[in-house]
């Protein structure tokens, strides 16, 4: 297991297992940079570490299932279900929460972590965000 493996396990244990923003945040260089499908562009340790408590705190019970684990060179890809109940506020890109709804969600999502020197630099993370807020009731019915 190279580097990159090691410090992706490290992460979605620290996220899903322990829900500790402190190894979250040993994880990420100062100057990272993340992509997220709900948050788009996230810039800077603090700004990535604030994305993972908003989501601990919205699905404090989330687990990851991996399918599929990678590692090429100085990244690893990771394939999954998220899964958890929404028992947290959602937190909207305007500041703005939405109450829990209580709802259990399985979103499968993909994620890619780049390390240079044990720490991440750059993040990506796919999931489909319809998909996610379908399973919270949260889009409008679609009946006339």
């Amino acid at each position: 297991m190279g580097e990159a493996r090691e410090v992706m396990d490290r992460l979605t244990d620290a996220v899903t297992a322990h829900r500790d923003l402190k190894v979250v945040a040993e994880l990420y260089a100062e100057d990272a940079v993340a992509y997220t499908p709900d948050e788009g562009e996230i810039h800077g340790r603090d700004n990535i570490v604030e994305y993972w408590r908003q989501m601990t705190e919205s699905v404090p019970d989330g687990r990851f299932e991996s399918l599929h684990s990678y590692e090429i060179g100085d990244t690893a890809i990771d394939e999954g279900v998220y899964r958890g109940h929404n028992t947290g506020p959602l937190y909207l890109p305007d500041g703005d929460t939405l109450p829990a709804t209580g709802k259990e969600v399985g979103i499968r999502g993909v994620d890619l972590a780049t390390v240079k020197d044990g720490r991440i630099t750059e993040y990506r993370l796919y999931f489909d965000e319809l998909e996610f807020l379908g399973q919270l009731g949260l889009l409008p019915d679609e009946t006339p």
